[in-house]
């Protein structure tokens, strides 16, 4: 640990944080030259070993990631034409699919009309360990192309439970200050809460902590977090 880390570490309380504290400590534990992300981590009272308690989902930020985000497209026809003026950044069909095939990656979000996942399918090897694979339960297999590529484009976050039942989701930028990190806060928290799987049993929300690209984790009560999610 570097001791621009540490100083940070240090301004952090032992306490659980409410959620006001903790996104108002988040510029004073930032020390890197850049724009930091703020994420936000929670770990869930699920089973997912369990298919029925895999939580996954995605959520439009009111004020987006901050990322630039690079949107790939596989359409034909009208539709190809739909992604383009929605803002896609690339947009094909074969052609994309031997790009990416020899190993061409220069994309972030990948979405597809269903009548091109017998193409997208051969990719699955490449892009399903990325997390790129197109899903018709986030809305990235669809024929409202232009609807889907414009959330991408300013500011829809997918988020899938790990095998250790934790969330980890990117919400903003340090330089977005505690007034919209709030509001995105509160969007991606309330996205989760509803995607409680009705047989997870007990408690739902067990931790939640947010942090920065390079500093230490700010724990939040998950008491308060319940108690406003109800």
């Amino acid at each position: 640990m570097g001791k621009k880390y540490l100083n940070a570490k240090a301004k952090i309380k032992d306490d659980l944080y409410t959620i006001e504290e903790a996104l108002n400590v988040i510029p004073e534990i930032s020390t890197a030259k850049f724009d930091e992300s703020v994420d936000l981590a929670v770990r869930l009272g699920v089973d997912p070993r369990r298919p029925e308690e895999v939580v996954r989902g995605a959520v439009n930020l009111r004020h987006g990631t901050g990322k630039k985000i690079r949107v790939l497209v596989f359409a034909k026809g009208e539709k190809e034409k739909e992604a383009e003026e929605a803002g896609a950044d690339y947009v094909g069909a074969e052609d994309l699919a031997d790009k990416i095939s020899k190993g061409w990656l220069d994309f972030n979000k990948v979405v597809a009309t269903p009548d091109l996942m017998g193409v997208v399918g051969k990719l699955g090897k490449i892009l399903g360990p990325r997390g790129l694979m197109p899903n018709p339960k986030l809305g990235t297999v669809t024929f409202e192309v232009g609807k889907v590529v414009k959330e991408l484009k300013t500011g829809r976050v997918e988020f899938k439970v790990d095998r250790d039942a934790n969330l980890h989701v990117p919400f903003g930028k340090v330089s977005f200050g505690a007034a919209k990190l709030k509001d995105n806060f509160m969007g991606l928290m309330g996205s989760i809460t509803k995607l409680k799987p009705a047989s997870s049993k007990g408690i739902y929300i067990k931790s939640v902590a947010i942090s920065t690209t390079m500093g230490p984790s700010v724990k939040i009560d998950p008491s308060d977090v319940r108690s406003v999610f109800k």
